[in-house]
């Protein structure tokens, strides 16, 4: 959450920093607005009166408000002259119709939240560094479009948005509103897949990459969390009980249906490998095909060490159920034999042209899934 770290301390002066500037937020939940001076003044709209949480849970990451700017009017430029992306780097692939968009995290990590409308639906396309979270929400709410941005607040180590119509918090990990008029309720999340930007190129030639002209001067490329991501590394401004079922910075894809979540840990994936499953009675595929780097282990991401890319899909076109195996480090449907990219496309065969459906759930650290979901099954075990 600190964007205005210098660019040479590791992960324990980070924590320091953190310590330092974090605080408990006091009177946030009352009966009473908090007094003139107080957190009222920087969210003046903000009903404190409603609430699902208790103020002890919210600390501060140390910016204030909009501190962390998220971008509201971003550029993209076509995937070919994005030449300052390396090959092996992550995005977020975000998916409307025919018209897909890529976000590299090497931008997300120093704003957080992009507020854009792809093919005429309104999204939010969201990275909180400290959990490793990314998720994506539908901004269409009570027939309003939302816009959001970053309290400079954290509850279990994740991000606490805000939107600005209406100055209600949300958690950024659940899309749930905890302070404010729309408390207890709920964003839509939509899917979105994280591949390295060559995979994305191959699969979307003309599509659109998040441009560097953003209106802010970021060392863009830089990683101000160099390793944080190590397996065995405790989150920062974490408070509770650790689950002991994986390493707290372990990856994972999650696959959410319903109610029912399901967890697969990336160290019991290799590039080149695909799981045929059911969760919650819906068909599931989990593609880990490729690798990208982390954003979170080296001072320069494009130097970092390289990460299994997992991502699921709803394995059914129409009324068709598929099975999905390797061969040769290609994805191939056993039923039609048409060959998939590891984003759920068809590109040759009987099905070329299909795109799989994408599935809610993100790619996150285990520690704050397994915090916010503890009921949630996990792959292997």
């Amino acid at each position: 959450m600190h964007w205005f770290l210098a660019r040479k301390p590791g992960p324990t002066f980070l924590r320091m920093l953190l310590l330092i500037g974090g605080f408990a937020i006091q009177s946030v939940i009352s009966q009473q607005r908090p007094a003139t001076g107080s957190i009222a003044d920087e969210f003046p709209k903000t009903d404190f009166t409603r609430a699902i949480i208790s103020a002890d849970e919210i600390i501060s990451g140390g910016p204030p408000r909009d501190g962390i700017p998220a971008l509201d009017d971003p550029d993209f430029i076509p995937a070919s002259r994005a030449r300052w992306l390396h090959a092996r780097e992550p995005v977020i692939v975000v998916t409307v119709g025919d018209e897909s968009r890529a976000y590299p995290l090497q931008i997300l990590i120093w704003h957080e939240i992009v507020n854009d409308e792809i093919n005429g639906k309104p999204l939010s396309i969201t990275f909180c560094p400290l959990c490793n979270a990314t998720l994506v929400f539908e901004r269409e709410f009570d027939d309003q479009v939302l816009d959001f941005g970053t309290t400079g607040r954290l509850r279990m180590s994740d991000l606490v948005m805000y939107d600005r119509q209406t100055e209600t918090w949300w958690q950024q990990f659940t899309g749930e509103g905890l302070i404010g008029k729309y408390a207890g309720r709920t964003l839509t999340e939509y899917p979105a897949a994280i591949v390295a930007f060559e995979d994305f190129r191959s699969a979307h030639p003309e599509g659109k990459v998040l441009s560097r002209r953003t209106g802010h001067n970021r060392p863009y490329g830089d990683n101000p969390y160099r390793g944080y991501d190590r397996i065995d590394q405790s989150p920062f401004l974490f408070e509770g009980d650790l689950d002991p079922r994986l390493p707290p910075m372990e990856r994972i894809l999650a696959v959410r249906v319903g109610d029912t979540s399901r967890i697969y840990p990336f160290g019991r994936f290799e590039a080149g490998q695909v799981v045929n499953e059911e969760v919650a009675e819906k068909p599931v595929v989990v593609i880990a095909a490729g690798e990208a780097f982390s954003a979170l282990d080296r001072e320069r991401i494009a130097r970092s060490r390289r990460v299994p890319s997992l991502n699921a899909f709803e394995r059914r076109v129409g009324d068709r159920l598929l099975t999905f195996e390797m061969r040769d480090g290609e994805i191939f449907d056993i039923e039609t034999e048409s060959r998939w990219t590891p984003l759920g496309q068809a590109q040759e065969g009987p099905l070329a042209g299909e795109q799989l459906a994408g599935i809610p759930g993100g790619v996150h650290f285990a520690f704050a899934w397994l915090a916010f979901r503890p009921d949630t099954s996990i792959y292997g075990q």
